[in-house]
């Protein structure tokens, strides 16, 4: 802190902030009241609690490191809205940026569990009236290190003490998810695990990608409340698909963003925010897969293609797809491309269960679209020859995977050996994406004009339960002649404002 006859200045004050003299400095910290926040245990926090102690139960004896990350910059000084790492806030609950898990050995076979935080502003100091970043008159109250270890079942400690902190971890000792604060990465020094066999060269960051493995497997079976809070931020996307529908006009071009800002206040409003980057693609642009700019037209008689989420208040996510005739009725070429993608799912839906091998469900996806390749007169051979993982030119028409586990991230568990999950079996608990698509583009001279530019894709979240497949969004329907009886319906029923 400056001294107190100097204007001086706090670390991000910008050209255009004001001076603060000493006798505005004086006042600004006198006058305030104590005022105590009224704080609850969460109800989800045992939950956290059980998942620190399987963790705990991997890295028996180790120290492990997990921060939240801090704000990214958009420009300048203007910080992109913050959301927690995933791992970070799948073990804690925790929403604020800087903070960091540390779990040390216990002596017992457990670990003894600290969050990091940065706690409330001291009225003594500068710092709530000054900071623009962390003052609480500019961004709003935060706890206190008791009310915050109250409210998340946790021991806390102020943020202040965590260089301190890291410093004494040993590094053969310790792991750490890297990548996501570069200040914990640099206080803790990497350690490269020897190699298994006599004169193997060592591993780098083996110790660390070990823990991101971990926490990725500990994610995949969903429990029931992890079901529920998909299911409510599924039910919100339903409502943002109706909602972006009914500002959907048959008769003239609109632009991606007007769809997509329709959606964007749902997502706002009966969630967090948005799971990821809308994808609104009018007609050419359905056929690029993560086409995420929304800055071109929407018109009569062509396919939309919508693949968009809300990110819940407990950041578990959908991720829907659904392509629209724009004009209110497929044309002849669009419904027969959709109806070949319709039927991958539907043999995708169908076939999942317990114990079924991904690839499996993936072969039994993609031999529908390969057979319905093959009717349109598009395979260079059998779809037997086409199938076979030495060729796949079926592809050319397909590119991605059918779909991807989903949960806390929308493409979740991304860390998971390939033994546990595209090479593996799916389990009860599981909640993934089916998600197979058709997509050909304008300049395609390998297909006949009239698909050219036509883009389909289906997308559903689905929960595998003891019973098969639970589809999770089955609320948007995916039959092409009740898609145009919806979409009809929502614009008769016109615009509506969430609340």
């Amino acid at each position: 802190m400056t001294d107190d006859n100097q204007i001086g200045e706090l670390p991000g004050d910008e050209a255009h902030d004001p001076d603060y003299p000493a006798k505005l400095r004086d006042f600004m910290r006198t006058g305030w009241r104590e005022a105590p926040a009224e704080v609850a245990r969460r109800p989800e926090a045992d939950r956290y609690a059980a998942r620190r102690a399987a963790l705990s139960a991997a890295f028996t004896g180790e120290t492990l490191v997990i921060p939240s990350g801090p704000e990214k910059v958009r420009a300048n000084d203007v910080p992109y809205l913050f959301r927690p790492g995933s791992d970070f806030v799948w073990l804690t609950g925790e929403r604020d940026p800087d903070s960091v898990l540390i779990m040390r050995p216990d002596g017992a076979g457990g670990h003894d569990a600290t969050l990091h935080v940065r706690p409330r502003s001291s009225r003594e100091g500068d710092e709530f009236y000054r900071d623009r970043a962390y003052g609480e008159l500019w961004v709003g109250r935060r706890a206190t290190l008791a009310e915050k270890s109250d409210e998340l079942g946790v021991e806390t400690a102020a943020l202040a003490e965590l260089p301190r902190a890291l410093a004494g971890c040993a590094p053969a000792q310790t792991r750490v998810l890297r990548g996501l604060d570069p200040a914990v990465d640099r206080a803790v020094a990497p350690f490269d695990e020897p190699g298994e066999k006599p004169g193997e060269k060592s591993q780098p960051g083996a110790r660390n990608r070990d823990l991101a493995r971990t926490l990725s497997e500990l994610k995949l079976v969903k429990d029931g409340w992890e079901i529920a809070q998909l299911r409510a931020a599924v039910d919100a996307t339903v409502l943002g698909f109706e909602d972006a529908a009914r500002v959907l006009p048959a008769d003239r071009p609109i632009s991606e963003r007007r769809f997509e800002g329709a959606f964007a206040m749902r997502a706002r409003h009966d969630g967090n925010d948005l799971g990821y980057s809308s994808i609104v693609a009018g007609g050419g642009h359905a056929t690029i897969l993560h086409w995420s700019r929304n800055d071109g037209r929407i018109r009569p008689g062509d396919l939309l293609l919508a693949d968009m989420g809300v990110e819940g208040h407990h950041y578990y996510t959908a991720d829907v797809t659904r392509t629209l005739p724009v004009s209110g009725r497929f044309t002849p070429a669009q419904r027969r491309i959709y109806e070949i993608v319709q039927a991958a799912q539907q043999t995708g839906l169908d076939t999942v269960k317990p114990g079924l091998k991904w690839e499996d469900l993936a072969l039994a996806i993609n031999r529908v679209l390969a057979e319905g390749l093959a009717e349109l007169g598009l395979l260079p051979g059998s779809v037997d020859q086409v199938l076979d993982k030495q060729s796949t030119v079926y592809r050319r028409w397909t590119l991605h995977g059918f779909g991807h586990m989903l949960g806390i991230d929308v493409h979740d568990c991304a860390n998971a050996r390939e033994e546990r999950y595209r090479k593996g079996t799916i389990d009860e608990g599981y909640v993934f994406t089916v998600e197979p698509g058709l997509y050909f583009q304008p300049e395609d001279e390998l297909v006949p004009e009239e698909l050219r530019g036509i883009g389909v894709r289906i997308e559903d979240d689905v929960w595998c339960a003891a019973e098969g497949a639970v589809n999770l969004s089955d609320g948007l329907p995916r039959d092409p002649d009740q898609v145009e009886t919806w979409l009809a319906t929502q614009r008769a029923a016109g615009p509506r404002l969430p609340g």
